[in-house]
């Protein structure tokens, strides 16, 4: 059957290429597109989000904002259905068609980022956390509430049309983007919905392939990150859930150790991390004057609420005749210019090959390490300010460690998959990474900040040598 060029339009990608999607035009009466989705306020608000937090402060041409991105997962759920949808229909014979299947995820991931705030995950950390939600929570109510009605008159994406009594289910695409939580296995959803949770959230997934192709070429760390053909192709469903054929191992083990070379090179740069320290060290007070409340309890102020807005009402704080606020104006102003207080004065990266260690190692506890350090630092500077920063990343997942049991290995000669955390291969990558930094006001004592540091490395080091 040809394409519908007249009902289809396309969007231009530098990570993809074209994206197709279907735009307004053609349709019957009462039926939606999915530009109306693609330009609702919700989703253009994520053109007002960067999709990299604070490091856009410190690489020049990462500017790219969450809208592009999720125009990107959206463009890669199609891909992978392309794969992967023949294999689901043969362990799941209740499935959907393709085409509501292949809306369903496209959808999911449009939207699997509405819910953030500005600064995305650092919002969550900073803002969202005293209220027990994230933005996935936050998206997921979104979905129902605010697109629920829009979603389900989808009747077709760019490569089919759903069947007479199919209707997209806001709560379907509301489930698929919030992360597991032990328990929700058995909630009553299908087993090809609970499948498709593998497209977001697993080692490889409709969000993870694009942010890393996407956030290393804007970056300018790589133009080519990874070999997204080949790990799509050699992916697919078993009753086990999605599952890569060993042929694709390798291709999976270089996406797993390039994103973890973004988060050591760009995520967790220092500079970022000592921007975040300096936007944590005001941001509750900032909140206090822009935002309050549960965002849940307020979507129509949470629409209006993004960096754009944040950004160009802080810069105005500082002529302000309130000294309150005014002090907070100058101090956005010093973070706008990027001069944070905080520079780095030592650092240590600690990778950790067990689960149980990742989770014991006392550099998780920045008080009992800050109280050592501080102890081992001559007398005349125990006193001097310090900022302690940990930043982790999973390379990996683990029994101990979440979003486990979402992705299997099958390796010829073999009759049934095996979870990846289990594989041989995978046990050579680390479970996990840490990067422990001290940072000062200055670096006049840089020596023997670094000196007492490896004097607790040392001793922890000899309690526990498997480390």
């Amino acid at each position: 059957m040809p394409r519908d060029f007249v009902s289809e339009s396309l969007s231009h990608d530098p990570v993809h290429g074209y994206i197709p999607f279907i735009s307004g035009d053609n349709l019957p009466e009462g039926e939606v597109a999915e530009q109306e989705i693609i330009d609702h306020p919700w989703v253009q608000r994520l053109r007002h989000i960067h999709q990299l937090q604070t490091a856009w402060f410190v690489f020049p041409s990462a500017e790219h904002m969450r809208f592009q991105h999720v125009l990107g997962a959206m463009h890669l759920a199609s891909k992978a259905m392309d794969y992967w949808y023949e294999s689901l229909a043969s362990v799941c014979p209740n499935v959907p068609s393709r085409p509501y299947v292949e809306s369903l995820v496209r959808m999911a991931a449009l939207l699997h980022d509405v819910g953030h705030g500005p600064f995305g995950h650092f919002f969550d950390d900073q803002y969202l956390d005293q209220f027990d939600v994230t933005h996935e929570d936050i998206g997921a109510v979104v979905i129902e509430k605010e697109l629920g009605d829009l979603l389900c008159r989808i009747r077709r994406n760019p490569n089919g049309t759903l069947g007479p009594l199919e209707e997209l289910d806001p709560r379907q695409i509301g489930w698929l983007i919030r992360r597991p939580q032990p328990g929700d296995e058995s909630d009553g959803n299908p087993d090809w919905l609970r499948k498709l949770r593998a497209l977001f959230s697993g080692i490889y997934t409709v969000d993870n392939m694009d942010f890393v192709l996407r956030d290393a070429y804007m970056s300018g760390y790589n133009t080519k990150a990874f070999d997204l053909s080949r790990l799509l192709h050699y992916s697919f469903f078993t009753p086990a859930g999605l599952t890569i054929h060993a042929r694709g191992r390798s291709a999976l083990v270089h996406f797993i150790e390039t994103r973890a070379n973004l988060f050591r090179s760009i995520y967790f740069h220092r500079t970022v991390r000592a921007l975040d320290l300096s936007l944590e060290d005001i941001f509750a007070e900032t909140m206090q004057h822009l935002f309050q409340g549960n965002p849940i309890d307020n979507l129509d102020a949470y629409r209006q609420f993004n960096e754009s807005t944040f950004l160009v009402d802080v810069q105005r704080w500082s002529n302000s005749k309130d000294p309150e606020i005014a002090l907070l104006g100058s101090q956005w102003q010093s973070i706008l210019h990027r001069d944070s207080s905080w520079k780095m004065s030592a650092e240590r990266t600690i990778n950790f090959h067990s689960a149980m260690n990742a989770q014991t190692t006392i550099f998780s506890e920045k008080e009992l390490v800050e109280k050592r350090l501080r102890s081992a630092l001559p007398s005349a500077l125990q006193d001097i300010p310090l900022r302690l920063d940990v930043a982790r990343h999973y390379h990996r997942p683990s029994a101990r460690l979440p979003a486990g049991g979402q992705n299997w290995l099958l390796t010829p000669g073999y009759d049934e998959p095996v979870e990846l955390m289990d594989d041989e291969l995978f046990r050579t990558l680390p479970v996990s990474f840490l990067i422990f930094r001290v940072y000062s006001h200055s670096h006049s004592h840089d020596a023997d900040i670094n000196a007492a540091l490896e004097s607790i490395l040392g001793a922890a080091s000899d309690s526990k040598t498997n480390m």
